[in-house]
Order: structure tokens, then sequence, then C-alpha cells
């Protein structure tokens, strides 16, 4: 399975889904218009071992939450994931068993070349 959950509004996103073309037998995922299921983000969890590694620290809602002054549990961050698509990491582009997530020079190549191997 290839599979990118992305946001259409990022313009990060679209700049790596460019990269990243061309892509054919792709699903993507657009995770404002298309919410994520339970699974899905279980799924991301399993493949990247924790939901810290998927939890974006730099949406605006953590500071406005007060988030940064605390430290949210595993289970805290999964719903929080869930609640608001603002805090999955993104892109998170998952290649047969293998997943990237964010948007570093380092993992955009990693996740070009086994989208394209």
């Amino acid at each position: 399975m290839k599979k990118i959950y992305y946001l259409s509004t990022c313009d990060t996103c679209k700049r790596i889904l460019k990269e990243l073309a061309p892509l054919d037998g792709i699903v993507l995922q657009d995770i404002k218009t298309e919410a994520m299921t339970p699974e899905q983000v279980e799924q991301m969890q399993a493949l990247a071992g924790s939901y810290e590694a998927l939890f974006s620290k730099r949406a605006r809602l953590y500071r406005q939450m007060g988030l940064h002054e605390k430290q949210p549990s595993e289970s805290e961050l999964k719903d929080l994931i869930l609640a608001h698509y603002t805090f999955l990491k993104r892109p998170v582009i998952i290649v047969d068993g293998q997943i990237f997530v964010g948007n570093s020079k380092k993992t955009v190549e990693e996740a070009k070349a086994a989208l394209h191997h």
C-alpha cells in the first residue's frame, strides 16, 4: 500500500507532493476534508513507534491549549491527533509498511526513494 496523508491548504505539503510526483497508484488523503479514522492513526502509530513521533508541536493550537506546559501521555496525543488534524505532523507517507513522517529534507528524500524504487 502506498498512501499519503496531507493537508491541501498547506504550502509545504503541496511542494512535497510536487517533489514526489509522479503519484500514480498512490492514495492521497486530504486530512482536512477526509478525517482520519482511529484505525488509520493506530496503523501510523504501529509503524512510527509512538504517537509522539506523529505529533506536531508546531501547531498553533499546541500553545493555545497550553500543551507546551504539560507532558501529554501517548493516549492523550492519540486523542488530540484524532480530534484535530492540525496535530498530525505532515505529510505522513506510508509505502509498503514503511512510514515517513514530516517534511525534513532527509525524510522527503527517503520517501521519494521508497515510492519510486
